[in-house]
């Protein structure tokens, strides 16, 4: 994954993250529900499978961020 896509997959699963905290949802599942945006959008953008896309997410090993 070059440092572009990478940015921007962070940036997609910040945004998420803190859309789901937003609206009350746990850390735990804010944090599920921003892995699956990220992994959607790097998907989208590799043509990877779903799955595989989301494995590279995880492996990113993204975290919230404090104040999120």
């Amino acid at each position: 994954m070059d440092a572009t896509t990478r940015r921007m997959i962070e940036d997609a699963y910040h945004e998420a993250i803190g859309e789901a905290i937003g609206r009350g949802i746990t850390l735990l599942n804010a944090h599920k529900e921003a892995v699956t945006a990220a992994g959607m959008l790097l998907s989208a953008l590799s043509g990877l499978e779903d799955e595989k896309a989301k494995a590279a997410v995880v492996a990113l090993n993204l975290r919230p961020q404090a104040g999120e």
